[in-house]
């Protein structure tokens, strides 16, 4: 070997930074012996054989070995800089396990899978003195936030930067990348803020729908990239890759947590509650970069310094993008109110919480036009992403103290709390309750019981009035380390400074739970509480029927399931009496004489999957009611099990959609066939007996296809339509939905139209998108119910409804199972003026009959981001009582 290439070998070893200062010090010897003997004699070997031969023989055979096992760059490892191509999600997953292989500086740690098994994971950036200490620093901050006994050892700051909640904003992830390299690699000048700062780097929420876009672009990329905004590989089809798997914007989901992705990061976030948390988007080709300050509307609770501290962030990457001459905004557009994004539900859990937008988003690809001309590329787009993070770094190793300290006071000081408790009265249905405790317990937000009683605000009146507090009754104070979030969750009514936000301005726990509920201003002493225990049934060999009450979706889980088993059942169209126990509507009645077919095996598999469910039994001997029909009447209802199908394709939201599938299939486990909109006119309709039609705007169907859905109906089938699927049958020749409630009111309003219509005409260019909340709904009404309508089984004389679109329609015939009666319903949020003067008497969810068949109307989602608890049972309904 001639020696000048192990000199080159030495310089490569002195650089390598995973040995140890001894080896160093044993290849630094090394080396300077053998640049004085070859600068002697270059090319002969001496005599005898120095420091620097043996080196030289160990180096010939470690060297291939070293070279592998140092850190590597991306480009190294993967091939290629990133943002020059795309990566898919398993090439980020071992690109980042090579780091933690690799570098004492970074770990690695998987916390879940996604509904299509791909990993989830997090790494840890740090000193290796910290990612030793990890678990310490981790209940430091704990205690710091007073969730934990005692008094904090350590100093270290904490950051988590989350990457790619929408799939298919795809410079996040990348970004991700460069970024830990940033941090780790050998003799990086910015791991001096690593010394009390602890890095946490989600790279991506969501890998199903990143993958989805990505390998749509692989399929329909030309090579090189194609930067014409008109090539197919800028128009990305539905699903998009904005979702995850049951087509979820898992960016709403933080508060919720309705979907696994979320339920398992939101796990290991409580164990942490960084100070400072970025969640990083893509926004349109044409914008610049957004970041921090956010726009109003704030909520109220959020602390001056958490609004002074995002200014102090955004100056910093304000004055690397002005070094660039890069175009950026702030303030404008993305607010911090509702309480289940990933700025704001940080921020509400004492974090400095920010929405970072790079220009891109799904048209992006690997490079395209702008409208002045210039070509946006990955790269850039890169860059961009990877220099706000960095800063971020910066700014909070800079103002470490101060964030600790204020991180404290979050937790610690709640005076301008307007409500010190929020009591929630036990109506008998311990799934409801035990549902909500649960998640209560998955944020930290402790609840419990109670005694006393006094004046607060009544939820379903919307009016002040005095409560007394029962035993079983469930109790939230504000006076608990996590109040200030509890605050924001349960408060009856937001405060909105600005009716131009982003999201809806109403979600009180209550209303989507379903639950009558006071917030009041008086503290009460708490016994903590705890979740119901089920106690498993006995078999009953010679039970006559078992009873079933019926008030929540695991009741509809248990229905499904006796379907799907074969076991036959009915449901009560009128409340019963048996033993002195009333057993409402919609009680299920699993019968012997129905399921002779289990013969003798028929109470023990009935009684096993009632203990699987945990639903409680009532065996009886008898058909003979005391009180209402026995079970031998008409008004004990037989159960057909239903095929179902539920559209999907052009014009059908995907959120919508998404929420049905997920209902069906995630919660109660029930079959469904997805029909595509592109070959729906080909599918015989007849094998199904309920269509689900979710929300959207169909322009995949024309009259073709709705004259074949209106006559499967009249044949006998069930549509469900939801929201925007209504504007298919208003004012048709498919129904009798109309938007109106007669001629006169029809003329009433469309002569208020015109007079609005002139209004904006004159409005300033200024307020023209304020002036279009006038017609908005982002907010909770109520509903009055005619619970004796099997959709309505299960429920009280009231319900709440979260009204999102302005829409309206007029009362049906008959059946008009939820309606609005007045303006005085609105309970929480913002509903501009014109909605209010039109929503009176209007149809809030309905059921028509046609034919031998029914339409079912559900004006509002009830099933909307599938947080809405409340709503879940109406949709089961129509899916399992209606038409029975």
């Amino acid at each position: 070997m001639d020696p000048r290439f192990n000199s080159l070998f030495f310089n490569h070893l002195m650089g390598f930074a995973a040995f140890t200062p001894a080896t160093r010090r044993f290849f630094g010897q090394a080396k300077t012996e053998f640049d004085r003997s070859y600068t002697i004699n270059p090319y002969n070997w001496p005599a005898k054989k120095p420091m620097h031969m043996r080196a030289t023989l160990l180096v010939t055979f470690l060297y291939p070995i070293m070279v592998l096992a140092q850190v590597q760059s991306p480009k190294d490892f993967l091939g290629y800089e990133p943002g020059t191509q795309l990566t898919r999600h398993y090439q980020l997953v071992n690109y980042f396990t090579h780091l933690a292989d690799q570098s004492d500086w970074v770990q690695v740690t998987p916390y879940g899978k996604t509904y299509e098994q791909r990993p989830l994971l997090l790494a840890y950036v740090s000193t290796p003195k910290n990612l030793q200490n990890v678990d310490q620093i981790r209940t430091d901050n704990l205690k710091r936030a007073g969730l934990l006994e005692g008094e904090p050892e350590g100093d270290v700051a904490i950051i988590w930067l989350s990457y790619n909640v929408h799939g298919n904003e795809v410079s996040a992830t990348e970004a991700s990348i460069s970024t830990i390299y940033e941090l780790v690699r050998p003799n990086s000048d910015k791991r001096e803020w690593l010394e009390n700062t602890l890095v946490i780097i989600d790279p991506c929420l969501n890998p199903d729908g990143r993958d989805r876009y990505v390998n749509f672009f692989w399929e329909n990329a030309n090579m090189p990239y194609n930067p014409d905004p008109n090539a197919l590989e800028h128009q990305e089809r539905d699903p998009r890759g904005r979702s995850n798997h049951y087509l979820f914007d898992l960016n709403r989901d933080w508060a919720w947590q309705t979907q696994i992705e979320t339920q398992q990061r939101m796990k290991i976030y409580h164990q942490w509650l960084p100070h400072v948390h970025v969640d990083f988007h893509e926004q349109g080709v044409n914008s610049p970069y957004y970041f921090a300050p956010a726009a109003q509307p704030y909520h109220e609770a959020i602390t001056t310094f958490q609004r002074d501290f995002q200014v102090t962030i955004g100056k910093n990457n304000a004055k690397y993008f002005d070094d660039e001459g890069w175009f950026y905004f702030t303030k404008e557009r993305f607010d911090l109110l509702y309480p289940s994004y990933g700025d704001t539900y940080p921020t509400y859990n004492g974090s400095i919480g920010m929405t970072y937008e790079q220009a891109g988003n799904s048209r992006g690809g690997i490079g395209i036009l702008k409208q002045e001309g210039d070509t946006l590329t990955l790269v850039d787009r890169v860059l961009h992403q990877h220099t706000t993070g960095i800063a971020t770094i910066e700014v909070l190793a800079e103002n470490r103290a101060r964030v600790l300290q204020e991180f404290s006071r979050f937790f610690g000081d709640k005076p301008e709390l307007k409500y010190k408790s929020f009591i929630l009265k036990y109506d008998g249905n311990d799934d409801k309750f035990d549902q909500l405790k649960s998640w209560l317990t998955s944020m930290q937000i402790a609840y419990g019981t109670s005694s006393g009683g006094g004046r607060g605000y009544n939820y379903q009146t919307g009016r002040s009035s005095s409560f007394s507090i029962q035993s079983e009754d469930l109790v939230v104070s504000t006076n608990q380390p996590k109040g200030r979030l509890a605050h924001i969750l349960f408060e009856p009514k937001t405060k909105i400074v600005d009716s131009l936000t982003y999201d809806v301005t109403a979600w009180g726990v209550p209303y989507a739970y379903g639950i009558e509920a006071f917030a009041s201003e008086q503290s009460f002493a708490i016994t903590k509480g705890s979740i119901t225990n089920f106690s498993d049934n006995e078999v009953v060999a010679d039970a006559y029927a078992l009873l079933f009450d019926w008030d929540h979706v695991a009741d509809g889980r248990f229905l499904a399931a006796l379907l799907k088993e074969g076991i036959k059942s009915r449901f009560t169209e009128r409340a019963i009496t048996f033993e002195g126990k009333r057993y409402d509507r919609g009680t299920l009645v699993v019968s012997k004489r129905d399921n002779k077919h289990l013969g003798a095996n028929f109470p023990g598999k009935v009684v096993m999957l009632a203990n699987q469910y945990e639903r409680q039994a009532q065996a009886i001997n008898t058909g003979f009611m005391d009180g209402g029909p026995d079970l031998g009447s008409s008004s004990v209802r037989y159960l057909e099990k239903p095929n179902v199908a539920i559209v999907k394709g052009d014009g059908v939201s995907t959120l919508s959609f998404g929420a049905a599938w997920h209902l069906l299939e995630q919660e109660l486990e029930y079959p469904a066939t997805v029909l595509g909109t592109d070959y729906f006119t080909t599918v015989d309709l007849s094998e199904y007996d309920v269509l689900i039609m979710p929300d959207g705007r169909y322009s995949g169907f024309g009259e073709k296809e709705m004259e074949k859905v209106s006559e499967w109906v009249s044949a006998g089938g069930k549509l469900i339509a939801v929201q925007g699927a209504l504007r298919k049958f208003r004012d048709s020749d498919y129904a009798s939905l109309s938007a109106f409630n007669s001629e006169v009111e029809e003329q009433l309003i469309e002569k208020r139209n015109e007079e609005r219509d002139e209004k904006e005409q004159l409005v300033r260019y200024e307020n023209e998108e304020r002036e279009y909340t006038r017609r908005s709904s982002l907010a909770i009404f109520q509903v009055a119910l005619d619970n004796s309508h099997p959709l309505a089984f299960g429920y009280g004389d009231q319900y709440y409804t979260l009204k999102t679109r302005s829409s309206r329609y007029g009362y049906l015939g008959s059946q008009n199972v939820g309606v609005i009666k007045s303006e005085n319903d609105l309970r929480s949020g913002f509903a501009g003026e014109y909605l209010l003067e039109d929503i009176p008497k209007s149809l809030a969810f309905g059921v028509e009959d046609k034919g031998r068949g029914q339409i079912v109307y559900f004006v509002d989602d009830p099933l909307f981001r599938s947080f809405w608890h409340n709503g879940k049972l109406l949709f089961i309904n129509a899916l399992f009582f209606v038409g029975q």
